[in-house]
């Protein structure tokens, strides 16, 4: 590998090969199922945009976010997280019983979004058969606090390991529950609007992408919506299965679609940079996954 920026993660992270896996597109559905059971947090989301007109692309500027962190240059990453700090500080919500008026930046806001989307990715990816050790798992829970950081976040307060994560949602349950504004997310999520040609594609295709990102989230979550529980063996085959259609599609083709992150950075660092399962690292284990106050 020669002296190209290698970013804030680089090839012999766990971030690096696994958010290169196709199934993070279910955990990144998953993640917006359990993001909406934060009151304070989903109120922003829907005060302060027009979802259910743009929730494409905003699922596509997620994507892009992530790519271009994971895998761009650390001047694109600092960019992209100074953008989005800009972005959020502008932005405020009101609590429409108390006429309580936050802003979208809080840090606790932030820690919640920022711990759904890592638990989601880490409990879709393993479930669905990505060979995560233990050890692996939370040093991808530990580099993780780097985005974090990128939002706003100070990576001290932020989940260091898996033990830390669900103590952290211990924590928080109290604070969560299903509302008019959450129906409206899964609403969209069940059967977002698509022009009539791509009918049966979201009927053959994000339907069950959709309910198998939804089968994924944990037992309480399901609880809080009012949803049936799915049993979990029946949720684990449904994500082996989804992992398997997804990784048959090559690399190759899937790398091609916009914008296109993964093969700007191997055009960057060399073709031994490609994120495969094979580069997992091999990191010791670590007990609790670091020290969060």
């Amino acid at each position: 590998m020669g002296d190209a920026d290698p970013g804030l993660f680089g090839p012999d992270s766990v971030t690096w090969q696994l958010h290169a896996d196709p199934v993070m597109w279910v955990a990144g559905i998953r993640a917006l199922y359990l993001q909406a059971l934060h009151p304070r947090a989903v109120r922003g989301v829907v005060q302060n945009s027009d979802f259910r007109r743009d929730a494409w692309g905003r699922l596509l500027r997620t994507a892009s976010f992530v790519g271009a962190t994971t895998y761009g240059t650390t001047a694109a990453a600092e960019k992209a997280g100074a953008r989005i700090r800009g972005i959020h500080r502008r932005l405020g919500a009101t609590d429409p019983g108390t006429g309580q008026r936050y802003g979208v930046d809080d840090p606790g806001l932030l820690l919640w979004v920022h711990c759904a989307e890592i638990d989601s990715y880490l409990q879709v990816a393993r479930r669905s058969g990505y060979p995560l050790t233990d050890a692996q798992a939370d040093a991808y829970v530990d580099e993780q606090r780097q985005a974090a950081r990128l939002v706003g976040l100070d990576p001290a307060g932020v989940p260091a390991g898996r033990e830390q994560l669900a103590r952290y949602f211990e924590a928080v349950r109290p604070e969560l529950a299903a509302t008019p504004e959450s129906a409206e997310v899964t609403g969209f999520l069940k059967a977002p609007p698509v022009p009539w040609p791509l009918l049966p594609v979201r009927l053959a295709v994000w339907s069950a992408v959709a309910r198998t990102a939804r089968a994924a989230l944990p037992p309480w979550a399901h609880e809080l919506y009012g949803w049936p529980m799915p049993a979990q063996a029946r949720a684990d085959r449904r994500l082996r299965t989804a992992g398997r259609l997804l990784r048959a599609v090559p690399d190759r083709l899937r790398w091609q679609l916009p914008p296109g992150h993964i093969l700007g950075a191997v055009a960057r660092l060399g073709p031994e940079s490609r994120p495969s399962v094979r580069r997992l690292p091999h990191p010791q284990a670590h007990g609790a996954g670091g020290v969060m106050p």
